[in-house]
């Protein structure tokens, strides 16, 4: 069974894996025998999460690139079939999430998160798919989200970048599933991340954030997810475990899709 969850000697690149979900995926990619390779934004950015990387004993491959730009992400992937070897499997996880009520946000607003949340996966498994194509192997993991199904307040861009990447998923399995790729999501639950942290902080008064009381309730697990809680169900999407599973959004959200929610008092 060790056999087909193992990832040893495998390409793996976890775009925006600086820190939080694509952190933790990469640490457990590395655990599982995966080199790994990443991007981020900045200098500065890389820096320190090249030394959190070694911190943990990882000896990962950072890259400053720009997913929406796809003369910088092909350049990447060249480079990391150079230095590593092709890429096996392609984790979509960089995102951005902007809270604003849909009539107050710009227009250059909307776009940049779908472009961020989208397109910028489009572009990246673009640039992987033809090499996963000729070796007839590959996983590309597409980190979709609960609002890949579900709408609320003030995220009306996240949610159309969402609902769209989960579309995506199901299309790039339908186009490549014949060459033995398989083309995955992962929808988290809420997490707790630096993203997330401004609905977790305590109120001015010391009491629960009115949102982190919510999401608790709403919850069958009674809790936030952590980002280990993400760990295995990566591994299994990015293993042999996984070679007959293609389109699916595996949902990691402690049951809030399955949940009506508690009877008010």
């Amino acid at each position: 069974m060790n056999n087909i969850f193992s990832l040893e000697g495998k390409v793996a690149l976890v775009t925006g894996a600086a820190y939080g979900i694509g952190f933790a995926i990469a640490q457990a990619y590395a655990l599982a025998g995966a080199k790994i390779a990443f991007n981020c934004r900045s200098k500065e950015h890389l820096d320190k999460a090249l030394a959190d990387y070694a911190a943990q004993g990882i000896d990962a491959k950072g890259y400053i690139c720009d997913v929406t730009r796809e003369d910088e992400v092909k350049a990447m992937v060249s480079d990391i079939e150079k230095s590593l070897g092709p890429v096996d499997i392609l984790v979509n996880n960089a995102g951005i999430i902007k809270r604003i009520p849909m009539i107050e946000m710009s227009v250059e607003d909307f776009r940049q998160v779908i472009d961020i949340d989208l397109n910028a996966a489009f572009i990246c498994s673009k640039a992987v798919l033809p090499s996963m194509m000729k070796r007839k192997a590959g996983k590309i993991i597409n980190i979709c989200s609960m609002m890949s199904e579900l709408g609320r307040e003030t995220v009306s861009a996240y949610a159309a970048a969402k609902g769209g990447l989960k579309m995506l998923t199901r299309n790039i399995a339908s186009e490549y599933g014949q060459y033995n790729i398989q083309c995955n999501g992962i929808g988290p639950g809420y997490i707790a991340t630096p993203q997330t942290a401004p609905l977790r902080e305590p109120q001015s008064d010391g009491t629960p954030h009115p949102f982190d009381q919510f999401i608790i309730a709403k919850t069958p697990a009674a809790r936030w997810g952590d980002v280990d809680d993400l760990k295995g169900p990566a591994v299994f999407l990015a293993s042999k475990a996984s070679d007959f599973v293609n389109g699916h959004i595996l949902y990691v959200d402690g049951g809030i899709l399955a949940y009506i929610g508690k009877q008010p008092k």
